[in-house]
């Protein structure tokens, strides 16, 4: 089963993003002239920092004593401080982990970096402060670059759908063993991070290592907090109990955003790439999902999502049309008729050929290998 490349294999050379890295870096080459250390906390480096060359380096958001700061400012390098008092951190070099949104969990939702970081979004985007709004530029670029180096070398398919999928649900059920089947054939699955299919998804592909036990009885220990409304503490610790139960789960992608605030990421994605400009999010996740995109029934947000993709398959501005699945005739054909318009404008294009509509969910990966060509 393929896994998530490594991460530092893939990044640009000259950017350090962990303590081991700006280690390995002062002993190998022995100068940091040119290099781009991003939110390491150097309080610790003072010696390293006075005695390395620093000219034209940039240090985004690293902590560092005065004497080591002073020092590399005359080198010329380029210092952004750490900025006090943001429950996020805009340098950030890595992806989200499920642990780091969902810290403090035990003393209620409320008290999360994940909540936090939507209390101040909430609060600075009423103020319209430019300072605050350059401060989210940063994070959610910061947030690209990481998401970029994650998914180096990987064939990423897309599973998209509704927050409103209940746990406990058949639908559920199905669009986990979808995600399961996915990741075993060798995919990384990306989905929008939040709730219903797209957590369904991010549980299949975490299932993917265990045996089918692990997946039924995983179903029905979540099927007792069906959805994160009332209480997103007890939806979110029911995901948390089964990482407990079963660690060292499948890797894939959730690429949340907390433009949508009241929808918590979750757990099941062992990397969390969120956002707060919903825009970025959603061209990413679609750009990145280069092995191509399944469709789940979904509302309005999935609709969008089909004809976002279709535009760069129907211009190729891209490149080659990626496939796409739609999944669940009646929904697409009656209930929302997106597969009718999607076929009127693939006709006599090259993504003619990378479009299918599957009745069943358990069609969807075949669906995907055939167009894949």
């Amino acid at each position: 089963m393929q896994t998530m490349p490594a991460h530092a294999a893939h990044h640009d050379d000259r950017e350090i993003e962990t303590l081991e890295e700006f280690d390995a870096t002062v002993s190998a080459r022995g100068t940091l002239a040119g290099y781009r250390v991003q939110a390491v906390d150097l309080t610790d480096r003072t010696r390293e920092l006075l005695t390395t060359d620093t000219a034209g380096a940039v240090f985004l958001g690293c902590a560092m004593r005065e004497d080591a700061d002073a020092k590399v400012r005359a080198d010329g390098a380029l210092v952004f401080p750490p900025v006090p008092g943001l429950p996020f951190d805009p340098y950030r070099g890595l992806v989200y982990s499920p642990d780091e949104l969902f810290a403090s969990l035990a003393e209620g939702y409320e008290a999360t970096p994940d909540a936090l970081a939507y209390a101040w979004f909430q609060r600075t985007k009423a103020d319209r402060d430019i300072y605050a709004s350059m401060l989210r530029s940063v994070h959610d670029d910061s947030v690209s670059d990481a998401l970029d180096e994650l998914l180096s070398g990987a064939r990423v398919v897309g599973v998209m759908g509704g927050h409103a999928m209940a746990r406990g649900t058949e639908e559920y059920a199905g669009a986990a063993r979808l995600g399961r089947e996915l990741a075993r054939a060798g995919f990384t699955i990306a989905t929008g991070g939040g709730p219903g299919a797209m957590e369904a998804a991010n549980l299949g592909a975490y299932a993917a290592p265990f045996d089918d036990e692990m997946l039924t009885e995983s179903l029905e220990l979540l099927g007792k907090a069906p959805h994160f409304i009332p209480s997103i503490t007890q939806w979110a610790s029911a995901a948390f109990e089964i990482r407990t139960r079963w660690p060292q789960g499948g890797r894939s992608v959730g690429i949340p955003t907390w433009f949508y605030g009241h929808e918590p990421p979750n757990a099941f994605a062992s990397h969390i790439a969120k956002y707060f400009a919903n825009a970025t999010r959603e061209d990413g996740l679609l750009a990145r999902s280069d092995a191509g995109v399944v469709f789940l029934p979904g509302a309005a947000g999935t609709l969008q999502e089909i004809f976002d993709n279709a535009t760069p398959n129907y211009y190729e501005s891209r490149g080659e049309p990626t496939p796409m699945v739609l999944v669940n005739r009646a929904h697409w054909t009656e209930k929302l008729p997106a597969w009718p318009l999607l076929r009127s404008l693939a006709a006599g294009r090259s993504m003619e050929a990378r479009i299918a509509l599957v009745d069943r969910i358990e069609e969807a990966p075949e669906a995907l290998k055939r167009l894949g060509g």
